[in-house]
């Protein structure tokens, strides 16, 4: 990249001299903790400094489903190879490269690889990163089932929108109508942390703000997903806005979705007739 733009290897080398301390201190730290634990074992290595970029890129082509593994124990993400290599759209977990690509990357990632690396540590490293993704999506679907439970007891449709205020675009979670101005507007919040609390509702509520300045007869409502059930009410105190109109929580069960989307709809006066 140019024009003051940074490459992963810019980001990397950013923080390689603290990285490498970090790694120093925990090695030394793991050895005196777990001390009476430590058995040297035969294990299978693979030495990435005995192989070239074409030996790299002769095994992704080989077997693809190795390319994950090798980014994660990189540090490096799908949106790095996109941004430097301008490689656009690859499913990391199940790649689809040609020859030409698979050597670009292997030549883009070898300076990263380590000199050796354990197989089971390879292994583990996927786990991690196939786990990670895999929750990821499963918290992606709470939304889905909002918003597929409001077009099942709405008298309408709702869908992600965008609109304009001052010349700044924000991101309507679910809207009505589909096109045209927007009536009733819900934002979808999945929150998991304490420390997020105060953010997320400035978020919301000037969401909100921007909302009714764009189209102010528009209604706004807030579904939310924050564990932490003894705080609702504050969380409600904190969103009390004459933007907002009304302010739903949801776990994660098809009951409670539905039951407070219900209740939604009931008080912006939208649900359909049972």
């Amino acid at each position: 990249m140019s024009d003051g733009y940074s490459t992963q290897i810019d980001y990397i080398n950013w923080v390689k001299s603290d990285a490498d301390d970090r790694q120093s201190k925990i090695g030394d730290a793991l050895k005196k903790a777990f001390s009476e634990f430590i058995e040297e074992r035969p294990v299978e290595v693979i030495v990435f400094s005995n192989m070239t970029a074409i030996d790299l890129s002769d095994a992704i082509i080989k077997a693809p489903e190795i390319l994950k593994p090798l980014l994660a124990i990189c540090n490096v993400a799908a949106r790095a190879i996109e941004r430097d290599l301008s490689i656009k759209n690859i499913d990391t977990y199940k790649p689809r490269l040609t020859n030409d690509e698979a050597k670009v990357i292997s030549g883009y990632i070898k300076p990263f690889l380590p000199s050796f690396l354990e197989l089971p540590t390879l292994i583990q490293t996927d786990r991690m990163a196939f786990i990670d993704k895999e929750i990821r999506k499963a918290k992606g679907r709470w939304e889905k089932k909002i918003i597929e439970s409001l077009n099942k007891f709405s008298e309408g449709t709702f869908q992600k929108r965008m609109f304009t205020y001052n010349e700044e675009r924000f991101e309507i979670d679910a809207a009505h109508p589909v096109s045209g101005d927007i009536k009733i507007g819900v934002d979808i919040k999945r929150i998991e942390a304490r420390k997020d609390i105060h953010k997320r509702c400035d978020e919301i509520v000037n969401k909100a703000s921007k909302l009714k300045s764009h189209a102010s007869t528009a209604k706004f409502a807030v579904v939310i997903y924050y564990p932490f059930i003894d705080e609702h009410i504050n969380v409600q105190s904190r969103l009390k806005s004459e933007n907002i109109d009304t302010v739903v929580f949801a776990n994660e069960t098809d009951e409670s979705i539905e039951n407070n989307v219900r209740l939604l709809l009931s008080t912006l006066g939208f649900k359909k007739n049972d």
